[in-house]
């Protein structure tokens, strides 16, 4: 099968991502939950892990990284852990639900208030989250990269157009491994990261990073392998956010895929923007097709047809032509609602630097034939 859905989980791994894996697997022992020497062997790699990401996203150090399953888990950590009672939020209408929903949950809850920047020419414009501050704002969320379209916010702008004390949290899960993203150069207090995408690390890898200006309270209590006398959890991280067993091979996975991308990030994201543009210089030829993105690192490109809708061409590229892509909304409602799609919905392709323009040729190949 062609693979074009990348943007929901990588599809293909590095060989020396599966090497790292495999061997995680055949070691079977808990880093941090004991003194033998497969246990030390363990947590040294976990640590390696803190070590690289910190490095990689110019961190605020290995002990401010904290490793959680998926990006979603490290929104929710961040959010819950941080906003209190009377505090105000802006996010934007790019954003996944995963930050949507703990937001809307909080508001509901009467926890906080929030708003939400609109869409403008496509993006989102640091102008446009300013005028939406008020005394209270807390919190400002901003994606990466919008896992509708990959567009980019310029975030360096929109951290300079908010007050210092306001917190800066972005959600990596599209833009970790595809743009440069240097938490101390830019000020992020926030950055999530979803493993199994551009971090090329398999699913169940996730993690969380953030600055000495936050002290997040944990969502789950348990085993640290610290502290055991104390019916608290820890209260230094990263074991206060680290509650119960680490996942060992999904932390390996991540750790060679950094490694991996401190060498050959640049050539991936070059690659990504290629095949993005060649695939939206071939669409136009097919008529009634519409684009909704432009070429971009993250290789993310969305499209509608004027009459089909997106999940019925998704199917049909898959069970006809075996092809992956994906249709719907994708978890970002306000997203659709500001580009209009929210009926239908787009068709997304994301590609990924083990794609080729070969592959390209058939899907645009397939969707000539469905417009016939």
């Amino acid at each position: 099968m062609i693979y074009f859905d990348n943007a929901a989980t990588g599809g293909r791994k590095p060989d020396q991502v599966l090497t790292a894996v495999s061997s995680a697997v055949k070691v079977c022992a808990n880093p941090g939950r004991g003194g033998h020497k497969l246990a030390i062997a363990c947590a040294n790699l976990v640590q390696s892990c803190r070590n690289a990401l910190n490095t990689f996203f110019g961190g605020y150090g290995y002990d401010r990284v904290v490793f959680t399953k998926n990006c979603t888990e490290a929104l929710n950590t961040a959010i819950f852990g941080t906003l209190k009672r009377g505090d105000h939020a802006i996010a934007t209408c790019m954003e996944h639900n995963s930050v949507l929903r703990p937001l809307e949950q909080l508001k509901q809850q009467g926890v906080i208030t929030y708003d939400i920047c609109p869409l403008k020419n496509g993006n989102i414009h640091a102008e446009d989250i300013r005028a939406l501050l008020k005394p209270n704002t807390r919190m400002v969320l901003v994606t990466t990269a919008s896992n509708v379209t990959g567009a980019i916010p310029d975030l360096k702008k929109i951290r300079a157009a908010i007050p210092k004390e306001a917190l800066f949290l972005c959600d990596g899960a599209q833009g970790c491994g595809h743009i440069d993203l240097n938490m101390s150069e830019i000020g992020i207090d926030f950055l999530t990261v979803a493993g199994h995408k551009g971090m090329l690390g398999i699913q169940g890898s996730g993690a969380l990073l953030f600055s000495e200006r936050v002290n997040p309270t944990p969502l789950t209590y348990g085993g640290t392998g610290s502290m055991s006398i104390s019916l608290d959890m820890p209260d230094f991280y990263p074991d206060g956010l680290e509650a119960g067993t680490l996942a060992l091979p999904a932390i390996v996975s991540l750790l060679e895929g950094t490694r991996y991308l401190t060498f050959q990030g640049k050539h991936i994201a070059e690659k990504n923007l290629e095949l993005s543009e060649y695939f939206l210089n071939g669409l136009p030829k097919t008529a009634d097709y519409t684009a909704y993105s432009k070429a971009n690192p993250c290789g993310i490109v969305a499209f509608s047809h004027k009459q089909l809708q997106s999940e019925y061409i998704a199917d049909i590229l898959s069970t006809k032509y075996s092809i992956a892509v994906r249709g719907g909304l994708h978890c970002a409602p306000l997203m659709h609602e500001a580009l209009g799609t929210l009926d239908n919905g787009l068709v997304r392709v994301s590609f990924s630097h083990f794609n080729s323009e070969r592959e390209i040729d058939k899907l645009l190949t397939a969707l000539r034939e469905m417009n016939a």
